[in-house]
């Protein structure tokens, strides 16, 4: 006797009913709308590219966390994406190497890891998201936090936040006013990640202390990360933060985490977090980096909007159903599907309209509520 086969889903992955598909989408379509209308081309990379590639084009791409198999046909090593800003890196070095920069490129499409973390178990995403590249500027950096909200807002998104972070910070301190070797400088970046305030005095950090507690509210953090910055060194930085704050405010609430790396792996000068009231977790990050291989700058940004997803699909509206019953007028049908009616027609005499989920029926040409 052989065991029936198991319809189980592997752990962290799941199917999209109805409801959820159609949230999906609508909010699918709806970022990709504001990325257009911004001037930014939708591109399609694969699902599945050489390991090396993506691994060459995106410092900080931990391959090691995607599903991995051998090719048939060249017999190297292939890996199914996690990440599509690495593939439009090498778009960028690549194919449109000869386009005009700064160039503007939009992507949608699903990643998945093989693993995913305590608070997110969940191993496949939909991934949206810009990139502008052959620029890491001020302006550049300005624009794409605008589009990025612009974009969560157009999804449905409310009450949103941005917090912002310098991810080179210890870099540029340890190069300046607060000098370190290259032994500490891991040690204090470790430790500011772990916001350990001892074990950041014992490893030497004592003077990066104060960035334990310059994080906040934008405009007092600013405030405190200046106070720490007695040389200069960070003046051109702060300064770049507050022109982008300055173009986004009002649209939503800013804070500062100056030593926040988490999610930064390969960020140069500027990074920034999405969140949104009511849902739990980051929607998405970005910020300026470099594509490897060919070294070219650009800024971006990736939005992650399953929480969105699960929040609102309870309510997202599938359209009003029309019942066409066994001989109805085709013409009339048509023009009702041009008005916007989704159609379900009969097959056989046994249909019920009202069991399909139809709230009227088509009745001398003329959508009648079901009674």
């Amino acid at each position: 006797m052989s065991d029936k086969p198991s319809d189980l889903l592997p752990e962290g992955l799941e199917d999209r009913l109805p409801q959820s598909a159609a949230a999906a989408a609508r909010i699918e379509n709806a970022v990709m709308g504001v990325l257009a209308s911004h001037g930014y081309d939708r591109v399609r990379p694969p699902l599945i590219e050489f390991e090396g590639s993506m691994a060459r084009r995106m410092d900080g791409l931990k391959t090691r966390n995607m599903f991995r198999f051998t090719d048939p046909r060249s017999l190297r090593t292939l890996a199914l994406r996690g990440d599509i800003t690495a593939q439009v890196g090498r778009i960028a070095a690549t194919s449109l190497a000869a386009a005009p920069r700064p160039l503007r490129l939009s992507y949608a499409g699903m990643v998945a890891r093989m693993l995913g973390d305590q608070l997110d178990p969940r191993r496949e995403w939909l991934q949206l998201g810009a990139e502008l590249v052959g620029s890491d500027s001020i302006a550049a950096a300005g624009e794409v936090v605008e589009i990025a909200i612009a974009a969560l807002g157009a999804a449905g998104a409310t009450g949103i936040s941005v917090d912002f972070t310098l991810p080179d910070l210890v870099e540029t301190l340890a190069d300046s006013e607060y000098p370190l070797s290259p032994e500490q400088r891991v040690a204090v970046r470790r430790e500011l990640d772990a916001k350990d305030a001892g074990a950041l005095r014992e490893v030497g950090g004592e003077a990066y202390m104060p960035l334990l507690y310059a994080a906040g509210p934008f405009g007092d953090a600013v405030a405190k990360l200046r106070a720490l910055d007695a040389g200069g060194a960070l003046a051109s930085r702060i300064a770049a933060l507050e022109e982008i704050a300055a173009r986004v405010d009002g649209r939503a609430r800013l804070t500062l985490d100056p030593t926040e790396r988490h999610g930064f792996e390969y960020q140069s000068w500027f990074g920034f977090t999405l969140y949104a009231e009511g849902l739990r977790g980051a929607l998405g990050r970005g910020g300026t980096y470099k594509i490897g291989g060919s070294g070219e700058v650009a800024t971006g940004f990736s939005l992650f909007p399953e929480m969105l997803v699960e929040a609102v699909k309870a309510d997202e509206k599938l359209g009003n159903r029309l019942f066409l019953p066994l001989g109805h007028d085709r013409a009339a049908a048509m023009q009702m599907r041009g008005l916007g009616w989704r159609t379900v027609a009969a097959l056989s005499s046994d249909d019920d309209g009202a069991a399909l989920g139809c709230s009227h029926v088509l009745d001398g040409g003329e959508a009648k509520p079901l009674s």
